[in-house]
């Protein structure tokens, strides 16, 4: 399969995301931060009124099934094979915050996810001002970042670990525009300086 266009770009999105996060301690805080901020964030929508009840399951749908559901559904369409993989990890995330929702309760519950939100959000914040030194991708473009960084942090997983590319030639192409982008944003970075 091969490169696909619009929203679906997989290589333009992971491109985008990559050249803000170059450095390899940056990318490994947000390995380990990103995922917990998504299952947190469910977490939090899971206190939220149910959009659709399903009683012979016992089970009602709210916000945080809405969110696992279209991001999930967003990975699938993207890459079929890391989708499947991230939309499995968003359903692990939406069942683990609902059990955990049904134990802490709301009172608990939102303090758990605002100590956990500030902390993963903190490290991000330093990981990009300390290391990468370059401001967070969401402040050029919120929605992309906030729906890539999950599967962005996969995809540099499997590709690190095990060799993985969506399709031959994937992150060649994407280590090119990467390298471009963030090439562009150094000439413009000394423009000011000087």
């Amino acid at each position: 399969m091969g490169k696909k266009k619009g929203l679906l770009d997989l290589e333009k999105h992971f491109a985008f995301y990559g050249a803000y996060h170059s450095d390899p301690i940056n990318v490994l805080i947000h390995v380990l931060f990103v995922w917990p901020i998504f299952y947190t964030a469910l977490l939090l929508f899971q206190y939220t009124p149910p959009l659709l009840r399903l009683p012979h399951l016992d089970l009602d749908l709210n916000l945080a099934f809405l969110f696992a559901s279209l991001y999930a559904l967003f990975y699938v369409a993207m890459d079929r094979k890391a989708g499947s993989l991230a939309a499995l990890l968003c359903g692990l995330c939406w069942l683990g915050s609902r059990t955990l929702a049904a134990r802490l309760g709301f009172s608990l519950g939102w303090k758990v996810v605002l100590a956990a939100q500030l902390f993963c959000w903190t490290g991000q914040f330093i990981g990009h001002g300390v290391f990468e030194k370059r401001a967070p991708a969401l402040l050029d473009n919120l929605t992309q970042a906030l729906f890539m960084a999950p599967f962005f942090v996969l995809l540099e997983v499997l590709q690190k670990f095990f060799g993985y590319e969506p399709y031959p030639g994937f992150q060649a192409r994407v280590t090119a525009s990467i390298n471009a982008d963030r090439k562009e944003w150094q000439a413009s970075k000394q423009k000011k300086v000087s």
